[in-house]
């Protein structure tokens, strides 16, 4: 139960940019009106990716600055909830060590999300932080000399434990992999798409493959996918580079195929419902009564009942979407465009407020019903999924307050501003 919590509570800071950058590069670029949008952004003598890229830095910023406790968090959530003495005060030791941790993952995460787009932030920052503070770790260095464990499992709670029992013996015949081998298809992802995004040649060569859909449904609607380009394609690349690479077997390739695709048919089959029913409310403005678009009107709604306090409820709006859809990236898809909106209609930064928006629909998946059954099946702990509930909640809402607190300060304090505001 302990590792449910932990690893629900970690799903919050990297979200914004997991699954290389899926939550912005799809969910937010699919959930706004991006042609009418681009449209007058080239009007204003800007472009639809130069906005989408400053959307970007907002949320690894407000990321970088509210995720940096998270670490801490973690800890005292842990000595809370599954400590003998059942104190908030016992993990407060760790604080200088947890404070940084979360700096080592934060810094690179923040710097890469500005200066080198949505697909590596998550990547990065935890290529960069994870060997700094291993090696901080083994120095000793700001470790505390108080410790903490868990009481003898003789005395743990019957709903703490999980009903799956793991065969090591099972592991023992395999060859032993070398630390450098097991990291390298990792790398070699993170090394591919940061040439396919920097590189104008190499991106120019990835989607020169192109697969098009032409008229649909007889419509005359067309699409293209460029499969070398798209996040999933190098991730499918570098899966049969591993083949080769760790000298595997087909059958345990087939295994692994087996596995992952039980698991990606699942969150498609929510997809393939969400997505229909966001574009319909996109889309919803084109009508000949020459009313506003659903989420344009709920927008104009909510703007002139809560006014200009709006963007401290920002991040909150998307973490109920996430909680209900399961899903930062479908929250991103239903909201993004309610919350332009939103900002439209005060006169505040558009790309800020969906910015907070996706911030809080990253923060969402903590409480997320969706990954905590998942989290509790994998474990084999289902039936406890309110227990975890009840407690992620916690830090749900500090991520959702303190981005709230920052959306404030952004727009009223600083001044922040985009290629839209007049």
């Amino acid at each position: 139960m302990a590792a449910v919590m932990v690893g629900m509570m970690i799903q919050s800071t990297p979200v914004s940019f997991g699954a290389v950058g899926t939550p912005i590069l799809i969910g937010v670029n699919k959930g706004l009106d991006s042609a009418s949008i681009s449209a007058t952004l080239d009007s204003l003598g800007s472009n639809w990716e130069a906005y989408l890229r400053l959307i970007t830095s907002e949320v690894a910023i407000v990321h970088a600055i509210t995720g940096t406790l998270i670490p801490l968090f973690m800890v005292i959530m842990l000595t809370r909830f599954f400590g003998k003495n059942k104190s908030w005060t016992e993990g407060l030791n760790i604080i200088p060590f947890a404070i940084f941790a979360g700096v080592c993952f934060t810094i690179p995460y923040a710097l890469t999300g500005i200066f080198l787009g949505a697909e590596f932030p998550s990547l990065i920052g935890a290529l960069v932080g994870l060997p700094i503070v291993t090696f901080a770790a083994k120095k000793g260095f700001l470790i505390p000399k108080n410790t903490w464990d868990f009481a003898p499992k003789e005395q743990w709670p019957v709903h703490w434990v999980s009903k799956l029992e793991m065969k090591l013996d099972a592991m023992t015949a395999k060859v032993p992999m070398s630390l450098t081998k097991a990291w390298i298809p990792y790398i070699l992802v993170a090394v591919i798409l940061v040439i396919t995004r920097v590189s104008d040649e190499a991106k120019a060569f990835v989607k020169s493959v192109v697969i098009p859909f032409k008229d649909i449904l007889g419509e005359g609607l067309g699409y293209s996918i460029a499969p070398l380009y798209l996040p999933g394609g190098i991730l499918v690349f570098v899966v049969l580079l591993t083949f080769f690479l760790h000298k595997m077997e087909f059958k345990e390739l087939k295994e692994a195929v087996s596995e992952s695709s039980k698991v990606m048919i699942g969150a498609g089959f929510v997809l393939v419902f969400t997505i229909p029913l966001v574009r319909i409310l996109i889309n919803s403005g084109i009508n000949e009564s020459g009313f506003d678009s659903m989420p344009v009107a709920m927008a104009n709604f909510v703007a002139s009942s809560v006014g200009d306090i709006y963007p401290m409820f920002a991040p909150m709006i998307g973490a109920l979407g996430a909680f209900i859809a399961g899903s930062n990236t479908v929250s991103n898809m239903m909201l993004s465009q309610f919350q332009f909106g939103v900002a439209d209609a005060l006169g505040v930064s558009t790309a800020f407020m969906v910015a907070l928006q996706a911030v809080g629909a990253a923060a969402g998946n903590m409480i997320a019903i969706h990954n905590v059954v998942a989290a509790s099946a994998t474990v084999g702990l289902l039936d406890q999924e309110g227990e975890t509930l009840r407690r992620t909640v916690i830090p749900t809402i500090y991520y959702c307050l303190i981005a709230g607190i920052l959306g404030l300060i952004g727009m009223y304090t600083l001044g922040l501003t985009d290629p839209l505001m007049k």
